[in-house]
């Protein structure tokens, strides 16, 4: 008697990997997931790293554990896993000149820009909706991408600025906020669909 067919959960055949979508038309897909967007920082040999991430995301409460996707052809990232020690920069909406200083791959991202130095000797960017201060607790390979967990040591919130409700950046179709079609475009390499944790 032939063998049956692999089943799913949802009593279908087992689907073919050859139905996977390319890579442009899974970023594509992927836009229409609306993100915020961080800035993860370390000193590293002396010198401070950071790369511009969307994937960013808390794991646990108990406990604190935060998550973040980095690219493993990315600069920064090995040198923030040697670090040890990390921030997540979470931006507000009208901090674009951040996004797009740590967002590309070009540049000296620190140069010119007034950070400072969390307790355990991370990058705090200025005027931050809020930092997250963590260790590496794990990293998992995952494709092309690296998962790493941080263990959180303290959190600092920058969530209002004069008795006013700030709002966080939001990136969304390839572009920052939400319900503004005719808002421009980010630039490259945010445009392109972001390199998730390049840089």
């Amino acid at each position: 008697m032939p063998a049956e067919p692999a089943l799913t959960a949802a009593t279908g055949p087992a689907p073919s990997d050859a139905a996977a979508p390319d890579p442009a038309e899974f970023r594509r897909a992927m836009a229409e997931f609306a993100t915020g967007v961080t800035v993860i920082t370390a000193v590293d040999g002396g010198e401070p790293v950071g790369f511009a991430c969307q994937s960013f995301a808390s794991v646990s409460l108990e406990p604190p554990l935060i998550l973040f996707c980095a690219d493993k052809r990315g600069r920064s990232w090995p040198r923030i896993r040697s670090a040890g020690h990390f921030c997540v920069n979470v931006l507000g909406e009208e901090q674009r000149e951040l996004c797009e200083r740590f967002g590309s791959s070009r540049g000296a991202k620190f140069e010119g820009l007034d950070w400072g130095v969390s307790a355990w000797g991370a990058p705090t960017l200025p005027d931050v909706l809020l930092a997250v201060h963590a260790v590496v607790h794990d990293v998992h390979e995952a494709g092309d991408h690296e998962v790493v967990i941080g263990r959180v040591l303290d959190v600092e919130r920058h969530d209002s600025r004069n008795g006013v409700w700030r709002r966080p950046m939001v990136f969304f179709r390839s572009r920052f906020g939400v319900g503004e079609p005719d808002a421009p475009i980010a630039p490259d390499p945010w445009g392109l669909g972001d390199r998730w944790g390049w840089g």
